[in-house]
């Protein structure tokens, strides 16, 4: 990011509403676009447009298409782990996040050595 993109790069901490009642408050990162919202320090800015598990959603589709091809592999692994960084945006919900123009996704497949009578070890 050079400079003029971090002096225009404006955080705002937006509320998501929680289904159960209450609110989790979330860090946002918003250019700096003219518009009607006013930065006052760590006050909510901005209240979000869904819940933030409604937020959450968005993301569900991915996981399940990684798990799915994941799984339908010949020698499917015992072990999987998937990581990738969201960002939160109080018109989007939760948006995958990218250092660039690429997604970043860490998948993490494991094998148990199995032994001749078929026990893992």
């Amino acid at each position: 990011m050079n400079s003029l993109e971090q002096r225009l790069s404006v955080k705002n901490i937006v509320e998501f509403p929680l289904e159960s009642g209450g609110s989790i408050l979330v860090e946002v990162n918003d250019s700096a676009a003219t518009d009607d919202r006013i930065g006052l320090g760590d006050e909510v800015t901005q209240k979000a447009q869904q819940t933030f598990e409604s937020a959450l959603e968005r993301v569900k589709p991915v996981a399940n298409a990684i798990m799915t091809k994941v799984r339908s592999l010949n020698e499917p692994a015992d072990e999987v782990e998937v990581k990738f960084g969201l960002k939160m945006s109080a018109e989007l919900g939760a948006i995958i996040a990218s250092g660039n123009a690429e997604v970043n996704y860490e998948i993490t497949l494991k094998w148990k050595q199995k032994s001749q009578d078929g026990q893992t070890s």
